[in-house]
């Protein structure tokens, strides 16, 4: 996808109209259009990026910098129970543009994380990825 295609990145550089709630020469953070939870925000860097490992140093730091910075004022504004930063990669980053999502959490929220299936194999896997 071309860059000047990219929703993720019209929305991080302000082409498209947005609630921008911090903003640096590196992400933009906007509240989120289809919000779970009241307060819901989403860090954009600027830059396109697809995954978590195609992120440079600097702007993979802005954006724990601005989770961080985010956590604060949900904290300060919406008193949630917690705070849930998470990010979609591979074919379930919809956006085809990084993103992290930072949203309130209640304990009636209705969020639920799934349990592992199988921990045995992974950490075998895991184990053999040391040794190579």
């Amino acid at each position: 996808m071309q860059e000047s295609q990219c929703l993720g990145c019209q929305l991080a550089n302000k082409e498209l109209e947005t609630h921008t709630v911090y903003e640096n020469d590196f992400v933009t953070c906007i509240l989120d259009i289809a919000p779970l939870n009241e307060g819901r925000m989403l860090i954009l860097p600027k830059q396109h990026y697809h995954d978590v490992d195609d992120l440079d140093e600097i702007t993979a730091n802005e954006i724990i910098k601005a989770s961080a910075m985010l956590a604060r004022v949900l904290k300060a504004e919406f008193h949630p129970d917690g705070i849930t930063v998470i990010q979609n990669g591979g074919k379930f980053n919809d956006l085809t543009h990084y993103h992290v999502h930072v949203f309130p959490r209640y304990d009636f929220d209705g969020f639920a994380w799934v349990e592992p299936l199988d921990i045995v194999n992974a950490k075998g896997r895991l184990d053999n990825l040391e040794r190579s």
